[in-house]
């Protein structure tokens, strides 16, 4: 007899700070690089090894290190070492299914959220999660695999547009997480047109695989909304006075990133509306393609009703029936029976039943 074997975390029965990378491996490599710039210079690289980012945790330039890949947590473990970081950070790092969260810590704040975006395909929304270290003059992102939202910042940072290069690392932090933000929307519209889609589709066939549809529909709106509100909470505790990695004047930068979560949550809240109705419609389209069914076998079963009235009476084994012997008796019979449905028709009809 075979035993039901339990399945349990990676991470349990270990202790706290125990380093386990929880999640897919998105990445064969891990692959570092690194944006080091102020007002007059600005330069950019990709790393071969870790050590060459120490220096970058005492130079008076806003350094930007980022981190494709995930999977290596000795890689991560040595990289944070140097730079302080509490190993109950770094756990949370390596998770990539953590609650998206903000906290201060003596020397960095950290932050983790997901990214979302549409498929290449356009038929779907992919999820990354993305992690922040942001100290005093450096900023560190931890992502999943290669390729984000963040090219043409790094663009306008190179060419100088804009204020990233006047502004310390929490501005950049700001136009990161903003960029993020901004993304939802695209999100928020891929959502609000499939269920326009499906509407449309509803009003015009009702099948199993639509309702598959709409369930599915159903569960990529509430991962999203699971996604985003905590992402709300993120923008009000960055703008609380207590945070000291986030400078005053970037404060009202990220009341802006709060304005667009307050749009996109209020958006979530109307399109979940639109699912229920187009549940509700469907159920309706059933339930009216339902009585259409009955409808048709209710007007066969009237119309055949007489029919079965005089084919029981002539079908009795009586010896004396006077119909039986008549010499148009059974041509009669059809003509009765045939005038019969014909005016049931022209009946139902009249009524509008058919």
């Amino acid at each position: 007899m075979k035993k039901n074997k339990k399945i349990v975390s990676k991470k349990a029965g270990l202790p706290p700070g125990a380093l386990v990378h929880v999640g897919l491996v998105r990445s064969e490599e891990v692959h570092l690089s690194v944006i080091d710039y102020n007002v007059e210079q600005f330069s950019q690289k990709k790393v071969n090894s870790v050590q060459e980012l120490f220096p970058l945790k005492d130079t008076p330039t806003v350094s930007w290190i980022n981190v494709d890949g995930l999977h290596d947590t000795a890689l991560i473990a040595e990289l944070c070492t140097h730079f302080e970081i509490d190993p109950l950070v770094v756990e949370d790092i390596l998770n990539t299914k953590h609650r998206p969260k903000v906290e201060e810590w003596e020397n960095c704040m950290f932050a983790t959220l997901q990214m979302k975006g549409i498929s290449e395909e356009n038929n779907g929304i992919v999820s990354e999660q993305i992690s922040f270290l942001l100290g005093k003059n450096w900023l560190i992102t931890f992502q999943e695999q290669q390729g984000d939202l963040f090219d043409h910042l790094r663009e306008n940072i190179e060419a100088g547009r804009g204020l990233a290069r006047k502004k310390g690392p929490d501005y950049l932090f700001y136009r990161l997480l903003d960029n993020i933000v901004d993304n939802y929307f695209f999100v928020s519209d891929f959502i609000s047109e499939t269920a326009e889609e499906l509407e449309e589709r509803v009003l015009k066939e009702v099948n199993e695989t639509l309702l598959l549809e709409i369930q599915g529909q159903k569960r990529i709106l509430l991962n999203f909304k699971r996604t985003i509100l905590p992402v709300r909470e993120i923008t009000i505790q960055l703008q609380k006075d207590n945070m000291k990695f986030i400078k005053s004047g970037t404060v009202k930068y990220i009341k802006d990133v709060h304005e667009h979560m307050i749009q996109i949550i209020d958006a979530t809240d109307a399109q979940r509306e639109t699912i229920y109705s187009i549940m509700d419609l469907y159920h309706s389209g059933v339930s009216n393609r339902m009585n259409q069914v009955m409808k048709v076998l209710t007007i066969i079963s009237t119309i055949f009703i007489p029919l079965s009235f005089f084919a029981g009476i002539y079908g009795m084994n009586f010896d004396h029936i006077p119909e039986l012997h008549w010499d148009h008796g059974y041509a009669m019979l059809w003509v009765l029976m045939l005038s019969i449905v014909v005016i049931q028709l022209w009946y139902f009809r009249r009524k509008k039943w058919l």
